[in-house]
């Protein structure tokens, strides 16, 4: 007899407002005790009392203790883009914008704790990338409020949304951010112990080095996200036809693609990549809701009108 998993239960179970509610008082608790533990680690290596192992540039500045709860923070973004991932496609990605400039917030508390203050700073990588990530920040964060506005705005009204297919594809998109909870719970717990390991172990090779300590987690997060914005694609195919949908979420997932590219490179690419990937999806919603408004306006087709 065939085991068949109660998606609705276990999406209820993984993603109702009450799980989110607990979540995020949980993870708020282990943000501010981690802060303070890693601030205890840092007084304790700055006294001689704790050895710094090589790369554990986040152990040497009380700055780069922010860096820390920031993680945490970031983990129940992800949290909060699969809760969303069933109720909006563009919240969805909204969410993926987002978690991108928080890692580009949190590089921003490192490259903090490696500044070198000199006349040379244009010449010294640290200080570059500080300069690059603090534009891009302040560019991401106003490229993602353009985007809220646009995926805000109205589209054709109600009747087409009704169509049974669309509950149909609701469901399927609360079942695939319930398979999703597990996995990435999985990648994460993985990330964090491989990279513990390569802190205890330093001549391993298990290890992430200071300089792509960033990317822990995310590069492979992002993998698996591309891999659920195609199954999403395809089986959007059998609710719609409509070629400005089509090209809204195949232009999706190639923004998508391109954060992941992104932590293939450093220094300027890797910023580049970024804002890149955000301009074409606003690019892409904005000729998007174009369509849609031109579509409301139009007269019904008659039967001698094609």
């Amino acid at each position: 007899m065939p085991v068949t998993i109660p998606w609705d239960r276990l999406h209820r179970r993984l993603l109702s407002p009450r799980t989110r509610q607990w979540s995020e008082r949980v993870i708020l608790v282990i943000a501010i005790a981690s802060f303070l533990v890693h601030l205890l680690l840092i007084f304790l290596a700055d006294a001689g009392l704790l050895a710094v192992p090589e790369g554990g540039g986040l152990l040497r500045n009380p700055i780069a203790a922010i860096y820390t709860p920031f993680s945490f923070i970031l983990v129940y973004e992800v949290y909060l883009l699969l809760y969303y991932l069933p109720q909006s496609i563009t919240t969805y990605i909204t969410k993926q914008y987002e978690i991108i400039t928080l890692i580009i917030i949190r590089r921003l508390f490192k490259d903090l704790s490696n500044l070198s203050l000199s006349s040379d700073w244009f010449s010294i990588k640290y200080d570059l990338q500080f300069t690059y990530d603090l534009v891009a920040s302040v560019l991401l964060f106003f490229l993602i409020y353009l985007f809220y506005r646009q995926s805000r705005k109205p589209g054709r009204p109600g009747p087409r949304s009704q169509h049974p297919g669309v509950a149909r594809f609701i469901r399927i998109k609360k079942a695939l951010a319930s398979a999703l909870v597990p996995v990435l719970m999985f990648v994460a717990l993985y990330a964090f112990i491989r990279w513990s390991m390569g802190l205890l172990h330093p001549g391993s090779g298990e290890g992430v080095s200071f300089e792509n300590i960033n990317n822990i987690f995310f590069e492979q997060f992002f993998t698996i996200l591309i891999i659920a914005d195609v199954v999403l694609l395809l089986v959007s195919f059998f609710y719609t036809d409509e070629f400005h949908k089509v090209i809204r979420n195949s232009g999706f997932v190639i923004s998508t693609i391109l954060i992941r590219l992104s932590f293939s490179v450093s220094g300027l690419l890797n910023t580049l990549l970024i804002v890149a990937a955000i301009v074409f999806g606003l690019l892409i919603l904005v000729i998007h809701n174009r369509f849609e408004m031109q579509i409301a306006q139009e007269p019904p087709a008659g039967p001698d009108q094609g």
